[in-house]
This record gives structure tokens, C-alpha cells and sequence, in this order.
């Protein structure tokens, strides 16, 4: 492995990790939110509860977000230090604006809602925590901004040097590539939210029912009952995960058809922009309209003579590409001469492409990546839609099955988003290859703004520098997932009582507004 190898695991490592965290902020802020603003509203105190426990959750997966997170940006200097200098004159907008005008936003108002439990007001106390989501959703959109313009440069001209000036940062943040992949992001981090829900609230509804707390009549509805053997394991108590479920459910089958619209825009948007990116997507090695369900064989191999197609939908992909059923779209084979003529067969002789000036350009991503990459998001998705339809089916009596086996689904079903999460950024980051930035196709004028990856590397570094920081942060990275697990698993399973601990008080009443409720127990109590 060389340089550029290493800094590209580097760098999917990291971001890949982190990507781990942002959907579930993202998603579950905004239900924490909604949960509040309806115990302000009804004074109920099973919303006060859904608001404590899942505001807790929250809270851990987002500070470990904010940690990880950081080192993404020394990444771009350490490893990256020459892509840095290609983009930062357009980058530097977008990322100053979500760190001054979002994060910090967001950071502030979390912490004034973290601490503002029984000292502030419930209307203005629930405000910093929207005022706090909704940064967190500012912030996303001005990251996704910079990302797209890497699949979609638009908004600048070049300069004397070679490198783009930023000449219209509105074209830049109305990209129609950010436009669409925000949505998406968004719609893909709600679905996260959703099943989280599910899951967790599968398994307390599952204890209760394994502890004899909540038992079924002669028709199956629930009896609701309650125990003074642990604290908090009341009538209140299953309306908390009840809710939570249902919640939940809603949310995931909403986002998830959200995510069939906005991802049919993206994928129109693509064909366009990135034509190789979406056919390596299909192994669609000649023109054609044929949408491939299931194709086997070699899709990396330069022979597209090994790849076999099992299952296909004639003429899907042409509505896919364009909205026309059975339009032809450009395949492998033919948009390669394209690239070639565009953009050189070889690495330009440059001092900035050192070793791998001279090399062959194979603009053809791994389309084995690329392929499954494309299912495993869409199919995982629909996964997820079924799970959130059935678990509501199941639980339309008011409690859920007593078989340990559908809890131990309902809980594998929260790494199903994430997986399409992940699958759906990997698809979008290796389909770009070799371009660190792309180019631009259509008719801007600005079809000289790209980047070759093997250019963005940092030429001071070494083999052994990347690989000591690779092994040292996927090492730390390692600790961090353990903490978070603990963490995790430890308040999860300590149900709505690790959160408030009042309930646990001989005449506490979390419910009244009174000290007794708000102020002992705050969600973020074990940081201080």
C-alpha cells in the first residue's frame, strides 16, 4: 500500500465512524423535541419521561459524535493538505458558517437545556432545546453543501493558479446536488430515529411483559399493571414505550417514502452529473434501459463478459435515469472513451501527482462497491419500512409478543438504517473515484473544475506517518465505541428510572413541576 491508499482508508475509517453518530443526533433530537413540546402542552408526565430517558440517550451518542467529529478536520490538513488547497476557497464558507452560525448554536442551546431543568421556564426551556435541534439540522446542511459541491462544482471560476475562487456562494448553497442529498440525509436520519425507538421500546415492553408486570386478557388486549419491586415500573411506565413505539413506527414509515422521493431525484440528478458513478451502480456495461435487480459474477473486472444478470425490469432504468420508461441510458463501455477524450488517459507529469504521475486512469469506480452499495440502501430501507408496519401490527392490542426471538429482532432492526446509512454514503464517496472532486458535465462552463484523488494527498507524508495514525486512531476509535456501548447499554437497560432518578424517592413526583421532579436527576446528572 502506498500513500494515497493508506490516507483513503484513513479517511473512510473515520468518517464512516462518525457517520455513525450523525444520523442518530440528527433523527433523535428532533423526536426528543416533539416529546417535550407535548409535556408542555398536556402536562402528561408519561412525555416528561419519554423526554428524560431518550433525552439522555441523545445526549451520549452526541457527545461522542462531537468528539469524533473533530478529527475529521485535522485529517485535511495532516493527510490531505493539497485538497485542502484546491477546495478552501470554496469550502471556507460553508464550514465557517455551520461552525459559527449552527454549531456553536447548537453546542449553546444544548447546554443551557442540559443545565436549564427546574431553573427555567417549560416554554423556554423546551425552546433552547428546538433552538438546539434545529441547529443541529443547519449544520448539516452547510457540511452537505461542501460535499456536494465535490460531486457537483458549481459556483466558482478558475483561478491564475489552477485552483477554483468561490465567485457565488448562493449557487453554492442552492446546489441542486445539496438540495437533494440534504433531504435525503435528513429523511435517512429520521428513519434512524424511528427504528431506535422501535427496538428499544420493543425490548422494555417485552421486560414487563417477561416480569409479569403487564399481563393479556381472553382476547389479547393488554392488562396494564405495575410493581413497587423497581422503581418506575408503573402504569405510567408502559405509556412511555407504547408511545415511544408508535412514535417511532410513524416516523420511520414517513422518513422511509420521503427517502424513495428524494432518492429518486438524486438518482435522476446523478445521471446527469455523474453518469459513470450511476451506470458502475447498475453494471450496466452497454446503453440500454433494463434495470438490473440482481446481476452476478466480476463487476470490478474489465471484462464485462463476466457479469451475468439474473433478474431484470426492462425499461425501469430509463425511468430511473430520466422519468421516461425505457429511455436508453449511457453504460460502461461507452461513457469511458467520453472520460478519456474529456479528462486524459493518463495522471498529468505534475510534481502534485508525484509517483502516480504518468498512470493509467481507470474512471470506472469499484462497481462491486458501488452495486451493492446502491441495493443494500434501498433494500435495507424497505426492511425497515416492513419492520415499523409489522411491529405496529403486533402491537395493536397494546403490548408486544412474549417470544424473546421477535425482541431480539425488533432490537437487530435498529442496525438495519444504520447499514443503509452507511451503504448509501459509501455508494455516494468510492462511486466519485478517481475524481476527489468531479467533474462538471453539464453546460456551466466550469467543466475544468475537478480533481484527480491521487493529487489531494499531502506530499510531505509518509507510509509510516499514515499508518502510525491510522492504527492509532482506530485504536482510540475502539475505546470510544466500547464507551458508548457501556453507556448505551447501561441507561437502556436501566429503563426511564436511570435517567430519573426521583422516581426511586419514597414521594417524588415527576410529573407536578415541582423540585421534586425537575431538578434532581437532570438528563446530563452524571457529567457533573
Amino acid at each position: 500500500m502506498d500513500v494515497l491508499d493508506i490516507a483513503r482508508w484513513q479517511f473512510g475509517i473515520v468518517t464512516v465512524y462518525h457517520f455513525l453518530m450523525v444520523p442518530l443526533t440528527l433523527g433523535l433530537g428532533m423526536m426528543v423535541a416533539i416529546m417535550q413540546t407535548r409535556w408542555v402542552r398536556t402536562g402528561d408526565e408519561k412525555f416528561l419521561r419519554m423526554t428524560k430517558f431518550w433525552g439522555r440517550v441523545y445526549l451520549i451518542n452526541f457527545i461522542i459524535g462531537v468528539a469524533t467529529g473533530l478529527v475529521q478536520e485535522f485529517q485535511f490538513g495532516m493527510a490531505w493538505s493539497e485538497y485542502s488547497r484546491f477546495v478552501g476557497d470554496v469550502f471556507g464558507a460553508p464550514l465557517a458558517m455551520e461552525g459559527l452560525l449552527a454549531f456553536f448554536v447548537e453546542s449553546t442551546f444544548l447546554g443551557i437545556w442540559i443545565f436549564g431543568w427546574g431553573r427555567l421556564r417549560k416554554g423556554l426551556h423546551l425552546t433552547a432545546l428546538w433552538c438546539a435541534v434545529i441547529g443541529s439540522w443547519i449544520s448539516a446542511f452547510f457540511i452537505i453543501a461542501a460535499n456536494s459541491w465535490m460531486q457537483h462544482p458549481v459556483g466558482v471560476e478558475m483561478g491564475a493558479d489552477g485552483r477554483p475562487v468561490m465567485t457565488d456562494v448562493w449557487a453554492v448553497l442552492t446546489n441542486s446536488t445539496a438540495l437533494a442529498a440534504y433531504a435525503h440525509t435528513i429523511l435517512g436520519a429520521l428513519v434512524v430515529a424511528g427504528m431506535f425507538l422501535i427496538g428499544i421500546s420493543w425490548y422494555h415492553l417485552w421486560r414487563r411483559r417477561r416480569d409479569g408486570i403487564d399481563t393479556v386478557d381472553a382476547t389479547g388486549r393488554v392488562v396494564i399493571g405495575e410493581t413497587d419491586a423497581a422503581p418506575g415500573r408503573d402504569r405510567t411506565d408502559h405509556g412511555v414505550w407504547i408511545w415511544s413505539l408508535r412514535l417511532g413506527a410513524l416516523v420511520a414509515v414517513v422518513a422511509f417514502l420521503g427517502t424513495v422521493v428524494s432518492g429518486d431525484v438524486q438518482g435522476k440528478l446523478m445521471y446527469e452529473q455523474q453518469p459513470m458513478k450511476m451506470a458502475a451502480a447498475e453494471a450496466a456495461c452497454h446503453t440500454g434501459s433494463s434495470f438490473s435487480v440482481l446481476s452476478l459474477g466480476d463487476p470490478g473486472s474489465t471484462d464485462c463478459g463476466d457479469i451475468v444478470t439474473l433478474i431484470e425490469i426492462p425499461g425501469a432504468l430509463g425511468f430511473l435515469g430520466t422519468g421516461e420508461w425505457g429511455a436508453d441510458m449511457p453504460g460502461i463501455r461507452d461513457l469511458e472513451p467520453h472520460y478519456v477524450d474529456q479528462y486524459g488517459a493518463t495522471i498529468p507529469d505534475d510534481a502534485l501527482y508525484g509517483a502516480h504521475a504518468g498512470e493509467r486512469i481507470d474512471y470506472v469506480p469499484l462497481t462491486w462497491v458501488t452495486y451493492w452499495g446502491f441495493r443494500l440502501m434501498i433494500g435495507l430501507g424497505g426492511v425497515v419500512a416492513l419492520g415499523a408496519i409489522v411491529a405496529v401490527w403486533l402491537t395493536r392490542k397494546g403490548t408486544v409478543p412474549r417470544s424473546p426471538w421477535i425482541m431480539r429482532l425488533a432490537l437487530l432492526g435498529i442496525v438495519a438504517p444504520f447499514a443503509a446509512n452507511i451503504a448509501g454514503w459509501i455508494f455516494t464517496e468510492l462511486g466519485r473515484q478517481p475524481f476527489v472532486v468531479a467533474p462538471n458535465p453539464d453546460a456551466s462552463g466550469i467543466d475544468g473544475v475537478f480533481m484527480f484523488t491521487a493529487a489531494a494527498v499531502s506530499p510531505g507524508v509518509t507510509v509510516g506517518e499514515l499508518l502510525f495514525s491510522v492504527i492509532t486512531l482506530s485504536v482510540v476509535y475502539g475505546i470510544m465505541l466500547v464507551i458508548e456501548a457501556y453507556l448505551m447499554v447501561t441507561y437502556i437497560r436501566g429503563g426511564v428510572a436511570a435517567a430519573m432518578p426521583e422516581l426511586d424517592a419514597p414521594h417524588g413526583d415527576a410529573g407536578d413541576g415541582s423540585d421534586s421532579g425537575e431538578n434532581q436527576g437532570d438528563v446530563l446528572a452524571f457529567a457533573y
